[in-house]
């Protein structure tokens, strides 16, 4: 078993960053190389903008490239509670970001030449009790009211022709994707860097000054400077830019790839092929990779941390929750088991804008991998001085009291999901 990331093991390796030195003047220099840095490169590049990212490990070495795959419209909470908490119009406009956001994603792999299999699978998100579907279906019937008709209820029936195991019907969302990760990833880069963008890997931004309009940036390669800033690091922001720290909390996210199935094992395990979620607090998601691997992740362990220790321990925990679902799969090799950390907001809705001489994109509160292009490209816009797309503009993002970044109370919150699993 590898305890690496699937993404960065099955895909072509970035090679168009830049091997000069770190130095110069940019109309724009972006903090982080993941889908949200990278396409907000693109756009600015095409543009006719100077534009430097910089990474501090290699692109795509965050979120962009720990997570499960999922490409899902709609948002990560119920459409109810998040009308009951923004409006109706608010919770309109950001569940129709959600579902523009895998439109643009299309459109670009459509546009540069991506090989990275998208494809338009449909989510399922599937009831664990019979209680869950109930609520499943009330906010079903609100969404496919009011949003998004491009959905559907499924009964217990119906999941017998979609998945091999015993749920108690779901909610499908057709516009959902999937695609691999990595393939994106390098594409994306590669489609900046062809249109000008500068990307620096390796390169630690370590300290910001501004005077005036001007950012003076020192990094671990060298100095620039830049009219414009933007932050796109979500999780992996550092202390340097307290405001989003206190803002952010890090959670880990874990996933395990299994060897490549059979076609009876397919069969009998996922048969429609679609990405699927669990409606559990701390639940499970997974789908089959382009080579018929079951990638399976969750929570696992409540923890800010995701080392090659730390993911070997949650890797076991989510084999227990694999054989628990599918039996079928219970003794079934495990390729790869990794992990990263995943950038929440204590509300869970993502965040973007402008605050103290810089522009950001984060919070994605596990919807980044579809979201992240979209508002990446907003932003880059919004730098541009073009029309304000930006579907969370004026949403208010107060601290966490007395938190500073480390998030110390993730066991008793992990702790309080269990028990609400138990009893709900």
């Amino acid at each position: 078993m590898k305890l690496v990331s699937y993404w960065h093991d099955t895909a072509p390796v970035f090679s168009g960053g830049a091997q000069g030195p770190v130095e110069g003047h940019f109309d724009a220099a972006i903090i982080g190389g993941g889908f949200t840095g990278l396409a907000a490169a693109r756009q600015l590049a095409k543009a006719g903008a100077k534009v430097a990212v910089l990474e501090a490990e290699r692109v795509g070495w965050g979120a962009s490239g720990r997570n499960g795959g999922h490409l899902n419209n709609g948002l990560a909470h119920s459409y109810l509670s998040a009308k009951a908490e923004l409006g109706k119009e608010r919770a309109i406009a950001l569940y129709r970001a959600l579902d523009d956001s895998v439109d643009t994603i299309e459109a670009l792999v459509a546009e540069e030449g991506i090989d990275c299999n998208f494809r338009r699978a449909g989510k399922l998100k599937l009831a664990s009790k019979p209680r869950h579907f109930e609520a499943i279906a009330r906010n079903f019937e609100a969404v496919h009211a009011e949003v998004d008709p491009e959905t559907a209820l499924l009964s217990t029936a119906d999941l017998k022709s979609e998945i091999g195991s015993p749920f108690h019907g779901a909610m499908l969302s057709k516009k959902s994707a999937m695609m691999h990760m990595g393939r994106y990833v390098a594409g994306l880069a590669t489609a900046a860097a062809c249109h000008g963008a500068v990307i620096h890997e390796n390169t630690r931004v370590t300290d910001r000054q501004q005077a005036g309009s001007r950012h003076e940036l020192a990094t671990s390669r060298g100095r620039i400077s830049a009219d414009n800033v933007l932050v796109a690091t979500g999780a992996y922001t550092t202390p340097d830019f307290g405001y989003f720290r206190r803002r952010l909390i890090s959670v880990g996210s874990f996933i395990i790839a299994t060897r490549p199935l059979s076609d009876a094992e397919i069969t009998a395990t996922m048969p429609g092929n679609r990405t699927c979620v669990t409606s559990m607090n701390i639940g499970n998601y997974f789908r089959l990779s382009p080579d018929r691997r079951l990638i399976f992740g969750g929570r696992a362990r409540f923890s800010a941390t995701s080392d090659q220790r730390s993911d070997a321990k949650s890797g076991q925990i989510l084999q227990a929750g694999l054989a628990a679902i599918f039996p079928q799969l219970a003794k079934v090799e495990i390729d790869y088991c990794w992990g990263g950390l995943v950038d929440m907001t204590k509300d869970r809705f993502p965040r973007a804008g402008y605050h103290d001489g810089v522009w950001y994109a984060m919070g994605y509160s596990g919807h980044g991998a579809q979201l992240s292009t979209h508002l990446g490209m907003i932003m880059a816009d919004a730098m541009l001085g073009r029309e304000d797309r930006n579907p969370l503009k004026g949403l208010e993002w107060p601290s966490i009291p007395g938190y500073s970044g480390k998030p110390w109370f993730l066991p008793m919150v992990g702790l309080y999901y269990k028990a609400l699993d138990r009893i709900q």
